[in-house]
Protein backbone atom coordinates (compact mmCIF):
# COMPACT_ATOMS: atom_id res chain seq x y z
CA UNK A 1 0.00 0.00 0.00
CA UNK A 2 2.78 2.43 0.95
CA UNK A 3 4.62 1.69 -2.29
CA UNK A 4 1.47 2.42 -4.29
CA UNK A 5 1.03 5.82 -2.58
CA UNK A 6 4.66 6.73 -3.23
CA UNK A 7 4.26 5.79 -6.86
CA UNK A 8 1.23 8.05 -7.21
CA UNK A 9 3.02 10.96 -5.54
CA UNK A 10 6.06 10.54 -7.78
CA UNK A 11 3.82 10.51 -10.83
CA UNK A 12 2.20 13.77 -9.71
CA UNK A 13 5.49 15.68 -9.30
CA UNK A 14 5.88 16.58 -13.00
CA UNK A 15 2.25 17.80 -13.07
CA UNK A 16 2.80 20.03 -10.07
CA UNK A 17 6.01 21.40 -11.59
CA UNK A 18 4.32 22.19 -14.90
CA UNK A 19 1.39 23.84 -13.14
CA UNK A 20 3.85 25.91 -11.11
CA UNK A 21 5.52 27.13 -14.30
CA UNK A 22 2.14 28.27 -15.63
CA UNK A 23 1.25 30.19 -12.46
CA UNK A 24 4.42 31.65 -11.10
CA UNK A 25 3.19 35.19 -10.45
CA UNK A 26 -0.58 35.23 -9.94
CA UNK A 27 -0.51 38.38 -7.79
CA UNK A 28 1.82 40.43 -10.03
CA UNK A 29 0.32 43.76 -11.06
CA UNK A 30 2.44 45.30 -13.78
CA UNK A 31 2.22 48.65 -15.52
CA UNK A 32 4.11 49.26 -18.77
CA UNK A 33 5.17 52.69 -20.07
CA UNK A 34 4.87 52.30 -23.83
CA UNK A 35 5.05 55.71 -25.53
CA UNK A 36 2.90 56.78 -28.48
CA UNK A 37 0.05 54.37 -29.21
CA UNK A 38 0.97 54.31 -32.91
CA UNK A 39 4.63 53.46 -32.25
CA UNK A 40 6.47 50.16 -32.12
CA UNK A 41 6.92 50.34 -28.33
CA UNK A 42 3.14 50.20 -27.93
CA UNK A 43 2.73 47.35 -30.41
CA UNK A 44 5.26 45.23 -28.55
CA UNK A 45 3.86 46.19 -25.15
CA UNK A 46 0.28 45.32 -26.07
CA UNK A 47 1.28 41.91 -27.40
CA UNK A 48 3.64 41.08 -24.55
CA UNK A 49 1.10 42.16 -21.90
CA UNK A 50 -1.18 39.31 -22.97
CA UNK A 51 1.71 36.91 -23.38
CA UNK A 52 3.16 37.65 -19.96
CA UNK A 53 -0.23 37.27 -18.32
CA UNK A 54 -0.85 33.89 -19.95
CA UNK A 55 2.65 32.46 -19.68
CA UNK A 56 3.45 33.73 -16.18
CA UNK A 57 0.05 32.95 -14.72
CA UNK A 58 -0.89 36.49 -13.74
CA UNK A 59 -4.42 37.03 -12.49
CA UNK A 60 -4.56 40.41 -14.22
CA UNK A 61 -3.17 41.56 -17.55
CA UNK A 62 -0.35 44.13 -17.37
CA UNK A 63 -1.66 47.64 -18.05
CA UNK A 64 -0.13 49.37 -21.10
CA UNK A 65 0.07 53.14 -20.69
CA UNK A 66 0.37 55.69 -23.48
CA UNK A 67 3.14 58.15 -22.56
CA UNK A 68 5.18 61.00 -23.93
CA UNK A 69 8.11 58.78 -24.95
CA UNK A 70 11.42 57.64 -23.50
CA UNK A 71 12.07 60.49 -21.01
CA UNK A 72 8.53 60.20 -19.67
CA UNK A 73 8.87 56.41 -19.51
CA UNK A 74 12.11 56.54 -17.52
CA UNK A 75 10.72 59.21 -15.20
CA UNK A 76 7.66 57.07 -14.45
CA UNK A 77 9.80 53.97 -13.96
CA UNK A 78 12.14 55.62 -11.46
CA UNK A 79 9.25 57.22 -9.57
CA UNK A 80 7.57 53.84 -9.16
CA UNK A 81 4.54 54.77 -11.29
CA UNK A 82 5.27 51.90 -13.70
CA UNK A 83 7.13 48.62 -13.46
CA UNK A 84 8.39 48.17 -17.03
CA UNK A 85 9.47 50.84 -19.50
CA UNK A 86 10.70 51.07 -23.05
CA UNK A 87 13.46 53.62 -23.59
CA UNK A 88 15.91 54.74 -26.21
CA UNK A 89 19.50 54.23 -25.10
CA UNK A 90 20.41 57.93 -25.28
CA UNK A 91 17.72 58.69 -22.70
CA UNK A 92 18.42 55.64 -20.53
CA UNK A 93 22.12 56.55 -20.48
CA UNK A 94 21.54 59.88 -18.74
CA UNK A 95 22.45 60.10 -15.02
CA UNK A 96 19.69 59.31 -12.54
CA UNK A 97 19.16 59.77 -8.82
CA UNK A 98 16.70 58.56 -6.22
CA UNK A 99 15.79 55.32 -4.46
CA UNK A 100 15.46 53.29 -7.67
CA UNK A 101 18.01 52.55 -10.38
CA UNK A 102 17.20 51.40 -13.91
CA UNK A 103 18.12 47.86 -14.88
CA UNK A 104 17.85 46.41 -18.37
CA UNK A 105 16.08 43.21 -19.31
CA UNK A 106 17.28 43.38 -22.91
CA UNK A 107 18.45 45.53 -25.73
CA UNK A 108 15.66 45.05 -28.24
CA UNK A 109 15.49 46.67 -31.68
CA UNK A 110 17.01 49.93 -32.95
CA UNK A 111 15.11 53.14 -33.64
CA UNK A 112 15.96 55.04 -36.80
CA UNK A 113 15.98 58.80 -36.99
CA UNK A 114 13.55 60.08 -39.64
CA UNK A 115 13.61 63.67 -40.87
CA UNK A 116 10.48 63.73 -43.00
CA UNK A 117 9.60 66.34 -45.63
CA UNK A 118 7.25 66.55 -48.59
CA UNK A 119 8.79 65.18 -51.77
CA UNK A 120 7.37 68.12 -53.74
CA UNK A 121 9.03 70.68 -51.45
CA UNK A 122 12.41 72.46 -51.60
CA UNK A 123 14.08 70.80 -48.60
CA UNK A 124 16.94 68.53 -49.67
CA UNK A 125 19.19 68.43 -46.59
CA UNK A 126 19.42 69.61 -42.99
CA UNK A 127 20.77 73.03 -43.96
CA UNK A 128 17.57 73.67 -45.91
CA UNK A 129 15.59 73.63 -42.66
CA UNK A 130 16.74 77.20 -42.02
CA UNK A 131 13.70 79.45 -41.94
CA UNK A 132 11.30 76.50 -42.01
CA UNK A 133 8.60 75.28 -39.60
CA UNK A 134 9.91 72.10 -38.03
CA UNK A 135 8.20 69.71 -35.60
CA UNK A 136 10.85 68.37 -33.21
CA UNK A 137 8.74 65.79 -31.38
CA UNK A 138 6.54 65.98 -28.32
CA UNK A 139 7.85 68.11 -25.47
CA UNK A 140 10.40 66.27 -23.31
CA UNK A 141 10.33 63.24 -25.62
CA UNK A 142 13.21 61.12 -26.88
CA UNK A 143 12.54 62.47 -30.37
CA UNK A 144 12.99 66.02 -29.08
CA UNK A 145 16.29 65.07 -27.43
CA UNK A 146 17.90 63.75 -30.60
CA UNK A 147 16.32 66.43 -32.82
CA UNK A 148 17.71 69.25 -30.70
CA UNK A 149 21.13 67.61 -30.54
CA UNK A 150 21.23 67.46 -34.34
CA UNK A 151 19.97 71.02 -34.79
CA UNK A 152 22.57 72.29 -32.31
CA UNK A 153 25.31 70.41 -34.12
CA UNK A 154 24.35 72.00 -37.45
CA UNK A 155 24.01 75.51 -36.01
CA UNK A 156 20.24 75.68 -36.41
CA UNK A 157 19.39 76.04 -32.73
CA UNK A 158 19.81 79.79 -32.51
CA UNK A 159 16.92 82.25 -32.08
CA UNK A 160 14.92 82.83 -35.25
CA UNK A 161 16.82 80.34 -37.41
CA UNK A 162 13.77 78.12 -37.74
CA UNK A 163 10.36 77.77 -36.13
CA UNK A 164 10.26 74.81 -33.76
CA UNK A 165 6.96 73.12 -33.04
CA UNK A 166 6.43 70.62 -30.22
CA UNK A 167 4.26 67.89 -31.75
CA UNK A 168 3.89 64.17 -31.31
CA UNK A 169 3.94 61.87 -34.33
CA UNK A 170 0.21 62.02 -35.03
CA UNK A 171 0.15 65.82 -34.83
CA UNK A 172 3.26 66.07 -37.03
CA UNK A 173 1.73 63.90 -39.72
CA UNK A 174 -1.49 65.94 -39.84
CA UNK A 175 0.44 69.22 -39.86
CA UNK A 176 2.66 68.10 -42.76
CA UNK A 177 -0.39 66.96 -44.73
CA UNK A 178 -2.06 70.34 -44.15
CA UNK A 179 1.10 72.34 -44.95
CA UNK A 180 1.23 73.73 -41.42
CA UNK A 181 4.83 72.54 -41.04
CA UNK A 182 7.61 71.89 -43.54
CA UNK A 183 9.38 68.99 -41.82
CA UNK A 184 9.20 66.76 -38.78
CA UNK A 185 11.55 64.58 -36.76
CA UNK A 186 10.70 61.07 -35.67
CA UNK A 187 12.75 58.28 -34.12
CA UNK A 188 11.14 54.87 -34.41
CA UNK A 189 11.29 51.32 -35.68
CA UNK A 190 11.14 50.29 -39.32
CA UNK A 191 8.65 50.71 -40.68
CA UNK A 192 6.72 53.08 -38.48
CA UNK A 193 3.11 52.23 -39.46
CA UNK A 194 1.71 55.76 -39.43
CA UNK A 195 4.50 57.02 -41.71
CA UNK A 196 3.80 54.13 -44.07
CA UNK A 197 0.16 55.22 -44.10
CA UNK A 198 1.14 58.85 -44.74
CA UNK A 199 3.32 57.82 -47.67
CA UNK A 200 0.32 56.27 -49.37
CA UNK A 201 -1.43 59.65 -49.62
CA UNK A 202 1.50 62.10 -49.69
CA UNK A 203 4.83 61.61 -51.50
CA UNK A 204 7.61 61.90 -48.93
CA UNK A 205 11.35 62.36 -48.72
CA UNK A 206 13.66 61.41 -45.85
CA UNK A 207 16.69 63.64 -45.43
CA UNK A 208 20.09 61.98 -45.70
CA UNK A 209 22.32 62.70 -42.68
CA UNK A 210 25.63 61.35 -44.01
CA UNK A 211 27.40 64.69 -43.52
CA UNK A 212 26.22 65.10 -39.93
CA UNK A 213 26.60 61.54 -38.60
CA UNK A 214 30.37 61.47 -37.85
CA UNK A 215 30.28 64.65 -35.75
CA UNK A 216 27.17 63.63 -33.83
CA UNK A 217 28.55 60.16 -33.08
CA UNK A 218 31.84 61.67 -31.88
CA UNK A 219 29.91 63.76 -29.36
CA UNK A 220 27.34 61.05 -28.50
CA UNK A 221 28.80 57.58 -29.11
CA UNK A 222 25.53 55.92 -28.02
CA UNK A 223 24.29 56.48 -31.58
CA UNK A 224 25.11 54.14 -34.45
CA UNK A 225 25.35 54.65 -38.19
CA UNK A 226 22.52 53.08 -40.15
CA UNK A 227 20.52 53.36 -43.33
CA UNK A 228 16.85 53.20 -44.20
CA UNK A 229 16.28 51.26 -47.43
CA UNK A 230 14.12 53.17 -49.89
CA UNK A 231 11.83 50.16 -50.12
CA UNK A 232 10.75 50.51 -46.47
CA UNK A 233 8.52 53.46 -47.36
CA UNK A 234 8.41 52.95 -51.14
CA UNK A 235 10.59 56.00 -51.68
CA UNK A 236 12.49 56.86 -54.81
CA UNK A 237 16.28 56.78 -54.84
CA UNK A 238 19.04 55.23 -52.76
CA UNK A 239 19.02 54.19 -49.10
CA UNK A 240 18.98 57.10 -46.67
CA UNK A 241 21.90 57.45 -44.25
CA UNK A 242 20.75 58.15 -40.71
CA UNK A 243 21.32 57.44 -37.02
CA UNK A 244 20.22 54.32 -35.19
CA UNK A 245 19.37 54.46 -31.50
CA UNK A 246 19.28 51.16 -29.56
CA UNK A 247 16.20 50.56 -27.45
CA UNK A 248 16.17 48.95 -24.01
CA UNK A 249 13.46 47.14 -22.11
CA UNK A 250 13.86 48.44 -18.57
CA UNK A 251 12.77 47.64 -15.04
CA UNK A 252 14.34 48.75 -11.75
CA UNK A 253 16.65 47.14 -9.24
CA UNK A 254 13.63 46.60 -6.98
CA UNK A 255 12.05 43.97 -9.24
CA UNK A 256 12.57 40.39 -8.02
CA UNK A 257 15.10 38.26 -9.87
CA UNK A 258 12.51 35.56 -10.57
CA UNK A 259 10.02 37.95 -12.17
CA UNK A 260 12.71 39.66 -14.24
CA UNK A 261 13.96 36.29 -15.46
CA UNK A 262 10.41 35.24 -16.36
CA UNK A 263 9.76 38.42 -18.33
CA UNK A 264 12.92 37.96 -20.40
CA UNK A 265 12.31 34.25 -20.93
CA UNK A 266 8.81 34.80 -22.28
CA UNK A 267 9.91 37.70 -24.46
CA UNK A 268 12.28 35.44 -26.36
CA UNK A 269 9.82 32.54 -26.41
CA UNK A 270 7.25 34.84 -28.02
CA UNK A 271 9.50 36.30 -30.74
CA UNK A 272 8.09 34.27 -33.68
CA UNK A 273 4.56 35.42 -32.86
CA UNK A 274 5.68 38.94 -31.97
CA UNK A 275 7.33 39.29 -35.40
CA UNK A 276 3.88 38.79 -36.95
CA UNK A 277 2.77 41.95 -35.12
CA UNK A 278 5.77 44.14 -36.01
CA UNK A 279 8.82 43.58 -38.24
CA UNK A 280 10.93 45.34 -35.58
CA UNK A 281 10.79 42.13 -33.55
CA UNK A 282 12.92 40.42 -36.20
CA UNK A 283 15.84 42.54 -34.93
CA UNK A 284 15.55 41.28 -31.33
CA UNK A 285 18.46 38.90 -30.94
CA UNK A 286 19.72 37.11 -27.84
CA UNK A 287 23.37 37.78 -28.65
CA UNK A 288 22.90 41.55 -28.86
CA UNK A 289 20.27 41.67 -26.10
CA UNK A 290 22.98 41.75 -23.43
CA UNK A 291 24.60 44.87 -24.95
CA UNK A 292 22.91 47.41 -22.67
CA UNK A 293 25.90 49.47 -21.56
CA UNK A 294 25.84 51.87 -19.75
CA UNK A 295 22.67 50.46 -18.13
CA UNK A 296 23.38 47.32 -16.10
CA UNK A 297 21.47 44.13 -16.80
CA UNK A 298 19.05 43.05 -14.08
CA UNK A 299 20.43 40.00 -12.17
CA UNK A 300 17.35 38.02 -13.20
CA UNK A 301 18.04 38.79 -16.86
CA UNK A 302 21.69 37.84 -16.37
CA UNK A 303 20.58 34.48 -14.96
CA UNK A 304 18.45 33.84 -18.04
CA UNK A 305 21.25 34.69 -20.48
CA UNK A 306 23.77 32.56 -18.57
CA UNK A 307 21.34 29.65 -18.79
CA UNK A 308 21.13 30.17 -22.54
CA UNK A 309 24.95 30.22 -22.78
CA UNK A 310 24.96 33.78 -24.14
Amino acid sequence: MFAAVVAVLVALVPLVTVAGCDAQFPTARLRIAAGNKSGVYSTIAQFMAGTWQNRLGMDSKPVVLETGGSPDNVKRLLSGDVDIAFSAADVAAQPTSGPRSPRALARIYDDYLHVVVRDDGPIQDIADLRGMRVAVGAKDSGVELIAKRLLALTGLDGPGLLTERSMDLGQSIEALKNRQIDAFFWSGGLPTPSISTLEQVLPLRLLDLAAEIPRLRKQFPVYNTASIPASVYHLAGAPVNTLAVPNFLLVTDQMSDDLAEGLVRELFAALPDLAKQTPAALAIDMQSAIETDPVRLHPGAEKFYRGEKV
